[in-house]
């Protein structure tokens, strides 16, 4: 267990590493506590023509040309002793309305489910964690779930329901969230 833990610390450091001399727009990423390489926190930026971003006018005239600004939302990443053989979990610690995301904030998408088969044969085996994932890859598939929900396999039930059914109160408890999370800054 050890040899794991060992080689799944440098994997970390290292991607840590790239991620510092290499970043990535739409996020940043780093250590919760610099003593522990096994848990990172990460601000995911919304992504831009998106519910999770805002647009406003710098003069208040809507003629003017909007600007969009994205929201700003937390998360920390756990990662296993045995990563990259097991997925690290995800959970938002900034308010987030989104069918894909459990109440409690947890990321419910299929690349951070264990690999193999889905006992409930919703997913792919291919769809699920490989090794090959990076923390790069995660987020990226992070960002990519809050430009498209999936409300045929929601985490958050409720979300999900008002995606579908009420789609415009969804979008003003979206919109509140967002300016939330930028006058958190």
């Amino acid at each position: 267990m050890a040899a794991t833990t060992s080689q799944a610390s440098l994997l970390l450091q290292k991607q840590l590493r790239d991620l510092a001399k290499h970043p990535v727009d739409g996020f940043s990423a780093g250590l919760v506590d610099d003593s522990n390489v096994f848990e990172w926190q990460v601000t995911i930026i919304g992504p831009p023509d998106t519910l999770y971003t805002v647009l406003y006018w710098p003069n208040g005239l809507a003629s003017s040309g909007a600007i969009s600004d994205g929201g700003y939302f937390n998360a920390i990443m756990s990662f296993p002793q045995n990563y990259p053989n097991s997925p690290p979990s995800v959970r938002f610690t900034s308010e987030m309305w989104h069918p894909n995301v459990y109440p409690d904030g947890r990321v419910c998408i299929s690349i951070l489910h264990p690999p193999g088969e889905d006992p409930n044969g919703y997913e792919l085996a291919s769809e699920r964690w490989t090794p090959v994932h990076t923390v790069e890859s995660i987020v990226l598939s992070i960002i990519s779930m809050l430009s498209s929900p999936n409300d045929e396999s929601p985490a958050n039930i409720e979300a999900a329901k008002e995606w579908r059914e009420k789609r415009e109160d969804f979008k003003k408890k979206v919109r509140r969230i967002v300016r939330k999370s930028q006058e958190m800054l």
